[in-house]
């Protein structure tokens, strides 16, 4: 079996190439200046390669051959006409339909608050043109942008829904394929459903490739389904590189994987209790370890970007991702029920109380450089 330096020799100087390729002949896509796009993956293959002591003649010579095959994707893709859209066939009428019932019942929904309904419409459909400048204005003040943006975040929340609700089909060679085919088809359509965009299809890919390791009883490493990810996107969709959502997407993870267990090790072991897990000092020490790790590896690409670096954004992640996931959840169940007219008025006031506890604590985070 391969290691994860086998794989990141493949896919980092792929993608490398298509840099290159954007360089060479750029692509019709909107975001960093091409150069820059360059110079980041250089700094990424720099820094897998110290990670995995890949720099030796071998690996050059072995990674000439993928860079060169990555500036041939990228080079292609840009001379042809583009992979089409999902705007023909079942799959796009069905997805564009299913969004369109998804607003709908979320619109009925009698939340109490105003703004409750817009926002749980944003952090499902990615839709937020109901949200008032009020609203967003908390949200960017905060530092907590990227929670209303769709990304890995909210795909990876439905895939934990998801694997809970299958949990009942058992544990049999069979049922652990229909578990497998119902969690993977509904990611699919759900990351089509709502644009397909690139931090989505990340984490559809990662999801993807994570669960056929698991059906086929393969060990699974997180960098080696990452990079694997990355390679796949890229091939499909060479001009996705440009995109600072796909940068900010894989940086994010590239973070979580290569810093964040360092400074996890950082806090004091207490492995001889049994109630060592439960620790609440070392759950928030591995969230806010998290949240910087992310930070270091997608703060230079915002700043670059956007002008802007979040100086609260440890105790937004703190409040905000917790809440997030918890609201995810009702607003899922909520939803659901709701469908079939039998929700409780419980579960809506709950989910609206959720929602409204995670705006006043956005509000009171962006208001503390207010005189």
């Amino acid at each position: 079996m391969i290691e994860a330096r086998d794989i990141a020799g493949i896919s980092v100087p792929f993608a490398a190439g298509v840099a290159a390729g954007t360089v060479l002949c750029p692509l019709p896509s909107e975001g960093l200046p091409l150069i820059t796009d360059l110079i980041l993956l250089l700094i990424c293959i720099t820094t897998i390669a110290v990670r995995f002591a890949m720099l030796t003649k071998g690996w050059i010579a072995f990674a000439g051959i993928f860079i060169v095959a990555g500036i041939f994707c990228s080079l292609s893709y840009s001379l042809a006409s583009g992979i089409p859209e999902y705007s023909n066939g079942f799959i796009g009428p069905a997805a564009g339909k299913a969004v369109g019932q998804l607003r709908t019942t979320i619109d009925a929904i009698p939340y109490p608050s105003e703004t409750t309904g817009p926002l749980v419409k944003a952090l499902l459909t990615g839709d937020k043109s109901d949200l008032t400048k009020e609203i967003t204005g908390i949200f960017r003040g905060s530092g907590a942008s990227h929670i209303l943006a769709l990304s890995g975040l909210h795909l990876g929340v439905l895939y934990l829904i998801l694997t809970r609700l299958t949990l009942p089909l058992g544990n049999s060679p069979r049922a652990r394929k229909l578990r497998y085919s119902l969690i993977i088809g509904a990611a699919l359509f759900y990351s089509i459903m709502t644009g397909a965009a690139p931090s989505i299809i990340r984490a559809f890919l990662f999801i993807t490739i994570n669960e056929t390791a698991k059906l086929l009883g393969r060990k699974r490493e997180p960098v080696r389904v990452l990079l694997a990810a990355l390679t796949i996107q890229l091939a499909l969709k060479p001009d996705v590189i440009s995109s600072v959502g796909f940068q900010l997407s894989y940086m994010a993870m590239a973070g979580i994987f290569l810093l964040y267990p360092t400074l996890e090790r950082i806090y004091p072991s207490s492995s001889g209790s049994k109630w060592s897990k439960f620790n609440p000092f070392r759950k928030i020490w591995n969230a806010a370890m998290l949240s910087i790790s992310c930070q270091v590896f997608t703060g230079p690409i915002a700043w670059h970007y956007f002008h802007t670096f979040p100086k609260y954004f440890i105790l937004t992640n703190l409040i905000a991702l917790p809440l997030t996931s918890a609201i995810m959840t009702l607003s899922v169940a909520t939803i659901a029920l709701s469908f079939f007219e039998i929700c409780p008025e419980t579960l809506v006031i709950l989910n609206d109380h959720a929602m409204e506890a995670l705006v006043f604590c956005l509000k009171v985070i962006s208001g503390m450089d207010e005189p």
